[in-house]
């Protein structure tokens, strides 16, 4: 898969996902439930989409992958909790993308008269071929789309502020307070779009720095879009207005725009609902991938098409499904892209609890969601509440497609998922028992050197070869160094005693503990075309001198007197990686050799071609 995605992509596919019928069909029917305070309703779950996608940037920012947070949930919390939100982000996606392909057939309706099902039908097949064309044809789309989008909806609010009659406000929430953070809830699937970000995350340039961005500032803009039009249509049209319209913007638009407002407005949910469509069908298309790339599914769904760089067949069924949903009734729609969204975002928020807690150390996020792990909790909560107001039909999807994928699992992915997850870690940390080999630490490492396109340098290689110890005991220099000079001389075809003399004539020139924590002994032998690296780690501690007695880091570079040039490139990668912040407490924490080689493969430095 390509990596096509830019931060203002990024802005877009996840505005383009919020703006559509969450905020041009949902306002009659949350009216109905609120009153006059259903922009409230829209802030409180802008806000609480927020909190939840904390989350999920920095799950995305640490594991950019494809699948997002199906793959997010798998390596945290295992292949059987990974496979349920898999299926359930798949399908909250994809009746979203219905809820937005509803949207544009009703607006056809009402101008037309044409069959909305059939119309429906056709604009899905159209979606499909687009998404099946290629990414990047499908993101410019979207970019264009939104560009206009936003426009129009700018246009609309500084135009109606000055029709806003105060009295219409008056009967505020005439159901109680209670009401607005129970419609919150219930319009919570206007900002479900925000899931497709971590879908498409394997496809993103530069995913620290793009997703983080892109997201938080999406959903700022579109929360502080939603409330102003709300107040608007709130304020411009009498309540039963807006609780008998489908329409309730376009309506307002007309009340004071006439024809022309009307038209612009309905030219804006037409723009909405399409970019909705097309990046729900993009990202939603992306979870049977990654499933069948985890054998949870069969390797067909995870084939891309050599023309087209895209995953035909997962494309296709994944059509099928909106096409089937596009039958159901629209408030059940909602409510069941509403349950199935808020169930990811309290699974999104426990992986960042088991993987921060398991204290693996290729979890590197760039972006730590702060107030650990309060935010978390809070969130967990919050959105356990707002799944319960939902309602019991939609729950009883839930558990439909829960147990629809209780049934994947033991009879087909059970034999076949064979990956480690993060909760193994934390448990083998609580028991202190060895449970894990490791091999999501090798996992989680190859998608940093993608994530950060580590290039292989030199000084790399030669970290991937050398020789590192793990020492117990506290000892002075002197026993370092002899068995040092054991462990290496075979490597160096010299004698163990010359090298620990050479070692202790260099000690006694100046001394090589450079910190209380670090100490680089080097020294030259004859040769050509020679030279080494050997990293020991002494927990308790190596005696230099009376100021540096518990040096815990040694790194000792032995070479020929040609590579004096190579030396210093050495010399200045080590400097690097061990004036990271984070070096030390990584250091002592490391569990095995393998983890103390990423600490210095993966630190950040300049690295020399």
């Amino acid at each position: 898969m390509e990596k096509k995605i830019s931060t203002f992509d990024i802005f877009c596919i996840a505005s383009g996902v919020m703006i559509s019928s969450g905020i041009f069909i949902l306002p009659g029917i949350a009216f109905a439930k609120v009153g006059p305070a259903v922009f409230l309703s829209y802030v409180v779950a802008g806000i609480a989409a927020l909190l939840g996608v904390l989350s999920i940037i920095e799950l995305s920012t640490a594991m950019p992958k494809v699948g997002g947070d199906y793959f997010f949930v798998t390596r945290s919390l295992g292949p059987f909790l990974g496979l349920i939100i898999g299926f359930f982000s798949w399908f909250s996606l994809s009746l979203k993308t219905a809820f937005a392909i509803f949207g544009i057939s009703e607006i056809a309706y009402s101008i037309t008269g044409f069959s909305q099902i059939i119309f429906a039908i056709i604009i899905a097949l159209f979606f499909i071929a687009l998404n099946i064309k290629g990414l990047g044809v499908a993101v410019k789309f979207e970019a264009v789309i939104v560009i206009f989008l936003i426009i129009i909806i700018l246009a609309y609010i500084f135009s109606g502020l000055n029709y806003i009659k105060i009295d219409k406000f008056t009967d505020f929430a005439p159901k109680g307070v209670n009401s607005i953070f129970l419609t919150a809830g219930f319009v919570f699937v206007s900002f479900g779009g925000l899931l497709k970000i971590a879908s498409l995350s394997g496809e993103v340039k530069e995913p620290k720095r793009a997703i983080p961005r892109g997201v938080i500032f999406s959903i700022v803009i579109v929360t502080i879009l939603y409330a102003l039009l709300l107040i608007v249509v709130v304020g411009t049209l009498d309540s039963n207005q807006v609780i008998n319209s489908l329409t309730p913007v376009a309506d307002s638009a007309e009340s004071f725009l006439g024809s022309t407002g009307f038209f612009l407005i309905s030219i804006a949910a037409i723009l909405a609902f399409i970019s909705t469509a097309n990046a729900g069908i993009m990202s939603s298309s992306r979870y049977p991938v990654a499933l069948s790339k985890d054998n949870l599914l069969p390797q067909a769904f995870s084939r891309i098409h050599k023309k087209y760089n895209t995953p035909v067949l997962s494309i296709v069924i994944t059509g099928i499904f909106i096409i089937g949903s596009l039958f159901l009734k629209l408030e059940v729609l909602v409510k069941v892209a509403s349950s199935i969204i808020l169930f990811s975002y309290i699974l999104t928020n426990i992986a960042v609890i088991v993987l921060r807690e398991s204290r693996i150390q290729n979890y590197r996020p760039t972006f730590k969601v702060p107030m650990y792990p309060f935010i978390q909790i809070l969130s967990v909560i919050l959105f356990s509440v707002l799944l319960l107001e939902v309602g019991i039909a939609a729950i009883e999807t839930v558990i439909f497609i829960f147990l629809a994928a209780l049934i994947i699992y033991f009879f087909y992915g059970r034999k076949k998922y064979n990956k480690e997850y993060a909760l193994l870690y934390l448990i083998e940390r609580i028991i202190d028992k060895k449970l894990c080999s490791d091999t999501l630490e090798g996992e989680l490492k190859e998608i940093l050197q993608k994530r950060d396109n580590i290039i292989t340098d030199r000084f790399h290689h030669l970290i991937e070869e050398s020789i590192f110890l793990d020492l117990k005991e506290r000892m002075n220099k002197d026993e370092l160094f002899k068995k040092i000079s054991e462990i290496c001389c075979k490597d160096l075809r010299i004698k163990s005693s010359e090298l620990f003399k050479r070692l202790k004539k260099r000690e006694k020139e100046s001394s090589t503990a450079l910190t209380p924590f670090l100490a680089i002994p080097h020294i030259i032998i004859e040769g050509k075309n020679i030279f080494k690296i050997f990293v020991v780690r002494i927990k308790k501690g190596v005696v230099f001198s009376e100021k540096f007695d518990s040096v815990k880091a040694v790194f000792v570079l032995i070479g020929s007197s040609d590579e004096r040039q190579f030396h210093l490139q050495a010399l200045s990668s080590i400097a690097q990686i061990t004036h990271n912040k984070y070096f030390e407490k990584q250091w002592l924490e490391a569990k095995s050799i393998r983890n103390l080689k990423d600490i210095c493969l993966l630190s950040e430095r300049n690295r020399h071609i």
